[in-house]
């Protein structure tokens, strides 16, 4: 088959693929409204690193530190207004996989379905209805694709500087996008691209990218590459469970658009659009190197909409119009039928009782399990959106009942960065003085200037703040039945007679975490 030309690409079906954005944009403003759950524990992190922003000394990539601020400065501390950057997130990926369809080919009905396939997908629901990285991942991978896409298409150099921006924007936002950019590079080589090689434009892209992602680089270096310390962990406690099958396996809980997907990207290496192969080749790299570094299952998420869009332009060149047509119907069917069932997997507006009776009766073990592997009733995402204001509140019970000299000198310190940002966020409101930690990313925003004469901690234990404190009580406990293990049964205890000042005590504690 001749490869269709440039100017014969069909029209966009802009009035359907934008409606489906603005479907998609909808759903995460009504959840966040009008839904049962509050801030996830991730998203307390991303607001304390927004509130201590330092663009170029973060240990994390600070593009989801600017966006919390961003968010708190258009609407305050409101849900609905600290998640609409990712619910827009998501509303952009729906459209661009409508328009990554047509630039294939694709006429109406296969814009629709790659939109569509994206839309109700629990991968990318998820990641649009929470202040997180993911959503702004999976968006930036998108654009380097549809920037190469447009590469092909064109060949237009200058779509070269899309591409850098894109993968740019990635490296400000998480590291991996080297996950895209390492096998886009390949794909590059390994087609008959590489001429590009040869020209100005790989070459600016390449300085507009480490440009644009240089506060990241910067932060690595000045603070001694903490990646390496989180990669450990995160091996230590994650990424070791996830086997090759797993992985794969995995890859079905987002839907039957994983058919799709590989319909697609079999037609863009070795059929009716590898004219596109440079495209096909990069997909399947990043899913190849994730695989063998065992990354989870999600990491892969933002080569779909690109791949979705492929096998949705590939049903409508089937030559055979009946044909043709029962295929897309059973595709849209199906992936209708299955995002129906896992509309409550995508979008937490079932309450906690009736969400746990829906995945026991469903038997969704799968998207009940941690990341450790534990069981949950609940989706672990909506664990984590349970319980803060009411631990908060507990704490603030007891800063309360103190001696209002006693006050004066109390340190608020949580476990972990969950508890630390709840502490941060909702304190204030309770009279709370500001909340300080020892874990990941709050260890680099310090101990602060108060001497910690007397220690009010969230779920530290006992015996390890008796290590800093000669005199150790508890005075409380939290519990939320809903919650993840580590929350559940949290200790609050006072710590007096410091055996050092706070100040001296940090890069000892921060050794732990």
């Amino acid at each position: 088959m001749v490869p269709f030309m440039h100017s014969e690409r069909p029209a966009v079906a802009m009035r359907l693929v934008g409606a489906l954005a603005i479907v998609a944009l909808a759903i995460h403003i009504a959840t966040n409204m009008w839904g049962p759950y509050g801030f996830h524990r991730d998203e307390f992190l991303y607001l304390s690193m927004g509130k201590h922003l330092r663009f170029w000394r973060m240990d994390f990539p600070p593009f989801i530190a600017l966006v919390a601020n961003l968010s708190r400065a258009i609407g305050g501390d409101t849900l609905i207004v600290i998640r609409l950057f990712p619910a827009i997130a998501h509303a952009a990926l729906v459209l661009l996989a409508g328009v990554i369809a047509r630039e294939m080919g694709g006429g109406r009905r296969g814009q629709g379905i790659a939109a569509f396939a994206v839309l109700v997908s629990p991968l990318f629901l998820r990641a649009g209805g929470m202040l997180q990285p993911v959503v702004f991942d999976q968006l930036w991978w998108t654009l380097a694709l549809f920037g190469l896409l447009r590469l092909v298409n064109t060949g237009n150099g200058q779509w070269w500087l899309g591409i850098g921006g894109a993968l740019g924007a990635g490296l400000l936002t998480k590291f991996s996008i080297a996950f895209i950019g390492i096998p886009l590079l390949a794909a590059v080589l390994l087609t008959g691209e590489r001429r590009w090689l040869a020209t100005r434009w790989p070459w600016i892209a390449l300085g507009v990218a480490l440009l644009i992602g240089a506060p990241s680089l910067v932060g690595q270096y000045s603070l001694d590459f903490p990646l390496r310390s989180q990669m450990d962990a995160l091996q230590g406690s994650q990424l070791e469970r996830m086997t090759y099958l797993r992985f794969i396996s995995e890859q079905l809980l987002f839907g039957p658009g994983i058919v799709l997907a590989v319909f697609g990207c079999a037609a863009l290496i070795r059929g009716p659009l590898e004219r596109f192969r440079v495209l096909g080749l990069s997909c399947l790299g990043a899913f190849l190197l994730l695989l063998v570094l065992h990354g989870k299952a999600y990491y892969i998420g933002p080569i779909y909409p690109a791949l979705y869009a492929a096998g949705a332009a590939r049903l409508e060149l089937v030559e055979r119009f009946p044909l043709r047509r029962v295929l897309l119907a059973t595709t849209f069917a199906l992936i209708a039928g299955y995002g129906a069932v896992a509309a409550p997997i995508g979008v937490p507006f079932l309450r906690p009782l009736v969400m746990a009776r829906y995945a026991q009766a469903l038997g969704m073990s799968k998207a009940t399990e941690t990341n450790r592997g534990e069981q949950l009733a609940l989706p672990q995402d909506y664990a984590d959106m349970i319980g803060w204001r009411e631990m908060v509140r507990t704490v603030a019970d007891v800063y309360n009942t103190l001696p209002r000299d006693e006050r004066a000198d109390v340190v608020v310190i949580g476990e972990n960065y969950g508890e630390a940002g709840a502490l941060e966020f909702y304190g204030p409101a309770f009279g709370l003085p500001p909340a300080v930690s020892t874990a990941g990313s709050f260890w680099f925003f310090g101990p602060g200037e108060r001497p910690g004469t007397i220690a009010l901690t969230l779920g530290i234990s006992s015996a390890d703040l008796s290590e800093f404190y000669g005199e150790v009580k508890e005075v409380a406990r939290f519990d939320s039945p809903w919650m993840v293990p580590e929350e559940r049964g949290v200790e609050i205890l006072i710590g007096r007679k410091p055996k050092v000042a706070l100040q001296a005590i940090w890069p000892l504690a921060a050794g732990r975490n």
